[in-house]
């Protein structure tokens, strides 16, 4: 891999991590036309994931310390046997909801492997059927009565159900960050909210998903020169805190529509290439 084919696949990743229409899609879509599909390319993609999760915590740093310091707080009343007596404010109120959204996680651990071979195989039928299903949950959500519910709002079914969906993105196509704010909407929460909140819920997301994948890299050995690692984490550092700044504009805008257009066109298209190269019995490589 080329210093820029890491700088494009950092793009990609930065933009198509936060925008919903998933980053895991349009990199196997990326890694499928270049013939970069295998393990190797899914460990270079954990390290794109690790540099739009520095975007999101230099983003949101004043939340995340304040969500620490109220971490430390309900410890301290946990061991003083006061945790429960009082009505948690929002802060805490969210890092309750974000325990919650993020336990049906493991359940989607047993069927990792069986996931992501989606992602390391040379079809990409599935990941066009993944983006048509994205394209659903945006329209719906685009369409549906603005709420006004926050994190003390949110009871534990709603924070299940987004927990499944966000569990969903695994699969290359479906974005965590457009499943878990269309979810959201459609249950009635704010659009500021949802989108804040989506972003905080990426950081376990993602530190479980390089955590599990440590033993996978080790055993794989070092396939990446360091420059093309550097490269890759910091353009999709950068380019990920733009599309922060970008979508949080666009959802509270009611501009959301506009990704459901674009990723349903994406998954025709995807899907029929699929079909096409079944057809003619080899992948089509640019």
């Amino acid at each position: 891999m080329t210093i820029l084919d890491a700088i494009f696949q950092g793009i990609i990743q930065g933009i198509t991590e936060f925008l919903p229409i998933s980053s895991d899609g349009h990199l196997s879509i990326y890694q499928h036309f270049t013939g970069n599909y295998g393990d190797n390319a899914l460990i270079f993609t954990l390290v794109l994931h690790l540099g739009t999760l520095i975007a999101v915590l230099f983003t949101y740093r004043k939340l995340i310390w304040e969500l620490i310091q109220e971490l430390f707080s309900m410890l301290y009343d946990l061991f003083h046997g006061r945790l429960f007596k009082f009505a948690p404010d929002n802060n805490r109120a969210m890092i309750f909801m974000i325990i919650i959204v993020t336990l049906p996680l493991f359940g989607f651990v047993f069927i990792k492997d069986f996931i992501t071979s989606f992602s390391e195989d040379n079809d990409i039928i599935v990941e066009g059927l993944c983006f048509l299903f994205t394209a659903t949950l945006l329209f719906l959500s685009s369409k549906c009565i603005k709420g006004r519910k926050n994190a003390k709002n949110m009871t534990i079914r709603d924070a299940l159900i987004i927990g499944v969906f966000q569990g969903l993105a695994i699969m290359p196509g479906i974005s965590r960050s457009g499943s878990t704010i269309s979810v959201g909407l459609l249950m009635g929460y704010s659009k500021d909210f949802m989108v804040t909140f989506s972003f905080i819920l990426s950081i376990p997301a993602i530190l479980g998903a390089c955590i599990l994948d440590i033993p996978e890299i080790i055993a794989s050995g070092m396939v990446y020169s360091w420059p093309v690692i550097i490269v890759g984490l910091i353009s999709s550092a950068l380019v990920g805190f733009i599309a922060i700044k970008l979508i949080r504009y666009l959802v509270v805008n009611d501009k959301f529509i506009i990704f459901s257009y674009y990723t349903f066109a994406l998954g025709i298209i995807v899907f029929l290439i699929g079909i096409a190269e079944r057809f003619i019995g080899f992948s089509i490589v640019l």
